[in-house]
């Protein structure tokens, strides 16, 4: 048996039967990780010591008939954004290089407490402020579809390392499109949950207002699993709600029978011909599945998108006000000039955006008055190459359908749809009301039942 190719819920089976250790399983990963880690650089910090006394650990509670959960004995790594006890934790940024937490990030905490094994920390666009994912500190991150195109970001390492079978799942970041982005171009999925539904404490952030902090996963029941784990109100985190626990990932039905969709016809204007066909063809899949279409814009989409960067630059400034005076030089041209841009930002357009997020954020709910999901493309086009492309352009290009979510505060999902002519996978974005994610998962869950892009490995 190829462990490396077991989906999350087999894995997870084997485990709990006895027919397979988690010792087995992560001393495989480790294995492919050396092997293939070097050409796709997704990881920064590789844990391998503690991941194997891990491993061995949640073998002996099995033995003694402690199971914690569908996580116990799964290897993951999460985006080296969140705080590790013991293990670096850089934010893809020189300044951190030897920053070694002494606790956990709330949800580093929550997969330890359901066994789940930390196999080591993934590369990222510096300080998660790009969608490139081309580091000048600790390396490119390769699209395993295409080693000359970028895998996206900034959530780019934890995209390419679920993509490469260097781990059953992973933990991104998204503030303008940072997990649903890298899932688009390297052909996983990628959960950008409800705005507050999960902790950010102990995660390094980029925009206080837009972050979210989500699962990438091979699939919509693998992310599913690892969502049903970090979901939850914190209450020592201040964007954290309060709500009802979210639905179990056993109790989902793969269905969309029934369910109203939004096919947003007027973001699609500027979509490259073969996503576009791709998405079309989602559409009709999900048709012949039972869900009901009709066709609609999304109201002040480039209103929405330029008060969205103004708050997410500003944010981002602000945080780093002390390494723009001290540390400037230490910080990559292109995330620099992000960075000054919100350095000089007017307060008064400062305020105008925070508030028109508010307004935002209680308008777009309207939406799902006439319907249950969204549909459109994850990105205008599949992966660009690496060679001559302009990081600050190209985070603008790529966020357009994207960080309206993020502004709107609402869950979203990349699901795989379809592969360009020459290999490069492209991704369809559902999008639900607050505190759908059960909805989404399942409509994604439905597409995955009758469709076979996700199963793709990538020829690297």
């Amino acid at each position: 048996m190829d462990l490396i190719q077991l989906g999350l819920r087999d894995a997870a089976g084997l485990i709990r039967q006895g027919d397979l250790s988690s010792y087995e399983l992560t001393s495989a990963y480790l294995t492919h990780i050396k092997q293939l880690n070097e050409k796709i650089n997704a990881f920064i910090t590789i844990n391998e010591d503690d991941a194997l006394r891990s491993a061995h650990t949640a073998d002996d509670e099995l033995k003694a008939g402690h199971y914690r959960s569908k996580l116990h004995g799964i290897p993951i790594a999460v985006k080296d954004v969140f705080e590790t006890s013991g293990i670096k934790t850089t934010a893809g940024s020189k300044l951190l290089s030897a920053n070694i937490p002494t606790k956990n990030a709330y949800v580093v905490q929550q997969l330890a407490d359901a066994g789940a094994i930390m196999l080591g920390k993934l590369n990222l666009h510096e300080w998660a402020l790009g969608v490139t994912n081309v580091n000048p500190h600790f390396g490119a991150v390769i699209n395993p579809w295409n080693a000359g195109h970028i895998p996206g970001g900034s959530s780019g390492g934890s995209a390419a390392a679920v993509a490469s079978r260097l781990c059953l799942g992973s933990l991104g970041t998204d503030t303008g499109g940072s997990i649903r982005i890298p899932s688009s171009f390297c052909g996983t999925v990628g959960l950008k949950p409800t705005y507050g539904c999960v902790s950010l404490r102990g995660v390094i952030p980029l925009s206080w207002t837009l972050d979210h902090a989500g699962p990438i996963s091979r699939t919509a029941e693998d992310a599913a699993i690892l969502f049903e784990t970090i979901n939850g109100y914190d209450p020592l985190d201040p964007v954290s709600t309060p709500r009802a626990p979210y639905a179990r990932s056993d109790t989902l039905r793969p269905t969309v029978k029934k369910l109203r969709f939004l096919f947003l016809c007027n973001l699609f204007e500027q979509v490259d011909e073969e996503v576009n066909k791709a998405v079309y063809a989602a559409r009709s899949r999900l048709e012949e599945l039972g869900a009901q279409v009709s066709e609609s814009n999304y109201p002040q989409a480039e209103d929405d998108l330029k008060w969205q960067g103004i708050v997410l630059l500003s944010d981002a400034a602000a945080y780093h006000k002390d390494h723009l005076r001290d540390n400037a030089t230490e910080i990559g041209a292109d995330v620099l000039a992000r960075l000054r841009m919100g350095e000089t930002m007017p307060s008064t357009d400062v305020a105008v955006a925070h508030r028109n997020l508010v307004e935002a954020r209680r308008s777009k709910v309207k939406m799902f008055d006439q319907a249950d999901m969204l549909i459109l493309p994850t990105t205008q086009s599949p992966a660009p190459p690496r060679a001559g492309l302009d990081p600050v352009a190209a985070a603008r290009k790529f966020t357009k359908l994207t960080a309206l979510f993020n502004f709107a505060g609402l869950p979203a999902i990349s699901v795989p749809c379809g592969f360009t002519s020459n290999g490069l996978p492209i991704g369809m974005q559902l999008v639900a009301g607050p505190w759908k994610e059960s909805t989404l998962l399942e409509a994604g869950l439905a597409y995955q039942s009758v469709t076979d892009w996700h199963k793709r490995v990538p020829p690297i």
